[in-house]
């Protein structure tokens, strides 16, 4: 039996589009919203997430500081300060150690997560929350988890509404050229 590359494609673009047609387009609304607020205001937007959910926060903090002139810090990429959370107190610190010292109230925190339960995105959140910081998350539905505790927690989450890790993190990607190109062409950039 061979494989049918073609077929396959197909398949993966088909649940691809039928995943963007099926995003709730007030959550990706509310979600440029806050990024505008952030923008306006001065504040700083700081991206959290572990695995593939850690790569898109970095090309995010990247695209929005050199084209929107935002200030933003992916906080998956500084693997020195990262490690040392996690060697020294507990791998589910990792966020809440380095949002602890780089935060100030009125500032955004993107969460990125598969399935929305892992316990150093949470307690990111959660430390965020507690001084001050609005919250969002891009995250999915991950083994029919719906945005699992994270959706719950954070002020706008938008739930990727497939359970394919793959997926997810192709719309997490695709979120982020949207809302960058949004906030250009609303402010003639």
């Amino acid at each position: 039996m061979t494989f049918d590359f073609e077929e396959f494609a197909n398949s993966y673009i088909s649940d691809l589009k039928r995943t963007l047609d099926e995003l709730s387009m007030d959550s990706v609304s509310s979600f440029w919203e806050m990024v505008e607020n952030v923008r306006v205001s001065g504040g700083s937007v700081h991206f959290i997430g572990n695995g593939g959910s850690a790569a898109t926060p970095s090309h995010t903090a990247g695209d929005w500081s050199k084209e929107l002139s935002l200030r933003t810090i992916s906080h998956s990429d500084n693997a020195s300060s990262l490690t040392a959370w996690a060697n020294d107190t507990d791998y589910s610190n990792i966020f809440v150690g380095q949002l602890s010292t780089f935060i100030r109230e009125g500032d955004l925190v993107v969460a990125y997560s598969g399935s929305g339960n892992s316990e150093n995105v949470l307690n990111g959140i959660s430390f965020a929350r507690d001084n001050g910081c609005s919250t969002a998350a891009i995250t999915g539905n991950y083994r029919g988890m719906e945005g699992g505790e994270l959706a719950k927690i954070v002020d706008v989450a938008i739930v990727v509404p497939t359970t394919s890790m793959e997926r997810i993190e192709d719309v997490q990607l695709v979120l982020n050229h949207i809302i960058k190109e949004a906030v250009k062409s609303n402010n003639g950039l």
